[in-house]
Formats: C-alpha cells, structure tokens, sequence
C-alpha cells in the first residue's frame, strides 16, 4: 500500500518539498512506498522550486480515506489537515510547530518535533550519515526548504544548526544562498495572478484568540507596495472570506524581508484593537507597521490577544 505524505493546507515551500523529500526517502531508502500529495495549489515560490529541482507538482487531494496510510509533515494541526484525517492510519509526523492536539491514531506513531526553523532541517537530521547519499534535487529541496523558511536567515525562527545545514547543502551543490534564495523571493512576491481571496488564504493558518476564530495570513515579499497597492480591495474581501471559512476576522501582515517588518492591514476596530493589545502600537489608520516582525510562529501567533 502507498503511503501518502502531504503537508499543510495552503502549502507554501517547506509544505510542499518536504512531502517530496521524506515520499523519496521512504521509497528510496527506506524500501517502501511512498508518494507526496498536495492539500491545495502550492505558493509561486514552492511552484518556482518545484521547476527549480526538475520536480512534478503532486497530486492534490482534498480529503483521505479510513483506508489510506499517511505521514504528515510541516504541521500537526487538525484545522490545517483532510477533514477526515482521524479516519486514516497515520504513520508519522515530523514538525517543527507547537503543538496543537486534536489527532487522533489507531497505533502508536512516530511523532518527531523538533525547536528548528524548518521540517526539512529536522528531516536531514533523521536521514543523517545518508544525506551524503541523496541526489542533487533532494539536497536542493532541503536547501530551498530552509531558505525559505528562515527568509534567509533573517527570521528569528533560524537557529545556529538551520544555518549550518544550510551552508552545507549549498556548498554540496556548489550553490550560492544569496542567489537563489533572490530568485525564491522575486517567485514568492509576484502575486499579479492572484485574486484578493486567492492572496488571503495563500499562506494561512487558523486560530482561536480568546474565543475569536482568526484566520492569520501573511506574505513574505521584496516587493510589499505591490500587495499594499491592494489594500483597499484586500480589506474589503476579508468579510467574504472570512464567513466561507468559518472565520470572525482575516489578519493580513505584509511582511517585507528587506526591511525587515511587517504591515497588518486593520479594516476595523476589531483588529485595530488586537495590534494595540497584542504589539503595544499605537494605530491611526488602515495600516500599521511593526518593526521586527517577520515570523508568524515564534512573535505573530504567541502575542496575539484581546
């Protein structure tokens, strides 16, 4: 029986290359039979890597069965899973996210969750010594994995063994991080094809903040004035999208890697009252920069509060 690997729904780099990598390994080394799959359209930048690497984009699924065999990767959160995945033997799950309960398993698994900036980073220490052994395109998924997640090593989430591996694996492949981690960015920021609902849900995650169901979106571009130029059609699509995923409010940070900072859009009082409560900001109009802020994990999620 195959075992499928996906990752989260709105699966950005790391979501998306890391069920290719951990399908390969348990195909190639491991003597099984794995295939990656897709929860939804993976982002421009995980499309880019995707052509990067010569790799096919797999297959997207919107739901498992009672009689599929899964592996999860880049999440445990069931809101961000097939609805039915408590139904489906999962085999394992390699993170690096806090832990959100609600899973459910037939047998003991494997559960591998590590403080890392990236599930790619936690894979390469699983596959160890055979990482030697991997080809071009695994170790340049790893890489591109990495880079993205750590924006270059420019999040706070980066820790001294993200770059580490990093260096290596680009030095394995006798590839430049500042070159392709531009050419990642410069992917990852034109969003011209996409429609304000598409750009919302793009890379986004659902939470409950003191009773509020919150959909946190961001995105991470060099080029924010194109997104921001969307502004006022952004905000006036939250409230759509918003009630058809069940949510009270979308949050949209901008987050400009150069810089290094983000912009929350603040279409009502509701969220102009979470930035003061949760940033210590002072808001006056539709926008507000917070300095600093470039990760959702480790200074987005853990601050928010009403």
């Amino acid at each position: 029986m195959t075992t499928l690997v996906f990752g989260h729904k709105s699966p950005d780099t790391d979501a998306t290359l890391s069920a290719i990598i951990w399908a390969w390994y348990l195909t190639n080394m491991r003597g099984g039979d794995a295939s990656p799959r897709l929860l939804g359209e993976p982002n421009t930048e995980a499309m880019f890597v995707l052509k990067h690497w010569g790799f096919e984009k797999p297959e997207i699924i919107a739901d498992v069965s009672a009689s599929d065999r899964v592996v999860i990767v880049d999440t445990n959160n069931p809101a961000e899973l097939p609805p039915s995945i408590n139904d489906a033997t999962i085999m394992a799950i390699i993170d690096h996210h806090m832990l959100v309960g609600g899973l459910k398993t037939k047998t003991p698994i494997n559960v591998i969750m590590r403080p890392l900036a990236c599930t790619a980073t936690v894979m390469h220490d699983l596959i160890g010594e055979n990482v030697a052994n991997l080809p071009r395109e695994i170790k340049g998924a790893m890489l591109s994995c990495i880079l993205s997640d750590t924006l270059e090593f420019r999040s706070p989430t980066t820790t001294d063994h993200d770059r580490a591996v990093a260096e290596k694996l680009a030095a394995d492949l006798g590839v430049s991080i500042p070159e392709l981690a531009a050419e990642m960015f410069a992917a990852k920021s034109d969003v011209s094809a996409f429609s304000d609902a598409e750009l919302l849900r793009m890379d986004s995650k659902e939470y409950n903040v003191a009773g509020r169901e919150l959909r946190v979106s961001v995105l991470e571009t060099t080029s924010p004035k194109t997104v921001l130029d969307r502004k006022a059609s952004l905000m006036a699509s939250m409230p759509e999208v918003a009630k058809q995923d069940g949510a009270d409010q979308v949050l949209l940070f901008v987050i400009d890697i150069l810089r290094e900072e983000a912009t929350l859009l603040v279409p009502n009082d509701l969220v102009k009252q979470l930035a003061e409560a949760s940033f210590g900001v002072s808001v006056s109009g539709d926008t507000v920069v917070i300095p600093g802020l470039m990760s959702r994990k480790k200074q987005i999620i853990p601050a928010l509060t009403l």
